[in-house]
């Protein structure tokens, strides 16, 4: 006879045990689960709380990033952050686009609207394009034609978020006549990822004289 006995493979943690102990530990094993449940969606909907609060920060920081653009020669607080350019990025564009658009000869005119045309937004180019050829078109026929744009000092320059308002006086020369203008040149402008593009350009409430 051996010393030792061995126990049944398999024994019912019920034998012996009251009916009510069964239902109790039901109960306390419903009750387990519908705990780690309740955590497991606490800790999913933590989980979403935190991508948001994370994604809002990116997109933040994204938009308030600065981009600092200084051309040779530049100087002063030449910056766009976000979509929003430093004044005096805006006063630098602004002188640049009158130049380009507003002083020209024959001589002088493609080569300048080609780098003009440089700064124009995709959806606004065929329609500038057109414009300037027919600027062209008007030197083709008119050799001593010649244009000079000045920004006046007497006016301020004005601008929001999409456009700029700039008074100027515009010198006219062909054939020996001199004509001057004055009136205001509008530009529409937008910021697109730290990039100024040229969105519109026209000329408002101009008056004439004409002196020999």
């Amino acid at each position: 006879m051996g010393i030792f006995k061995r126990r049944p493979a398999s024994a019912d943690p019920l034998l012996g045990k009251p009916a009510s102990f069964g239902i109790h530990r039901y109960l306390q094993g419903s009750s387990n689960l519908f705990e780690e449940n309740r955590l497991l969606k606490a800790a999913i909907a933590g989980l979403f709380g935190v991508t948001a609060v994370l994604g809002t920060v990116i997109y933040t920081t994204n938009q308030n990033a600065r981009t600092v653009i200084v051309p040779f020669g530049a100087s002063g607080d030449l910056y766009v952050t976000g979509s929003k350019p430093s004044e005096a990025y805006l006063r630098t564009m602004t002188r640049n686009i009158v130049g380009l658009a507003g002083t020209y000869s024959a001589y002088s005119a493609d080569r300048q609207f080609q780098e003009l045309l440089g700064l124009v937004h995709p959806s606004a180019y065929n329609a500038m394009r057109d414009s300037l050829n027919g600027i062209l078109d008007d030197l083709s026929q008119n050799p001593t034609l010649s244009i000079a744009t000045y920004i006046r000092n007497d006016q301020p320059v004005t601008w929001n978020g999409h456009e700029i308002i700039v008074p100027v006086e515009k010198v006219r020369v062909i054939g020996g006549v001199i004509r001057k203008f004055r009136g205001n040149l509008r530009i529409g402008y937008a910021i697109e990822n730290g990039r100024f593009w040229l969105t519109r350009l026209s000329e408002e409430q101009f008056d004439a004289e004409t002196r020999q």
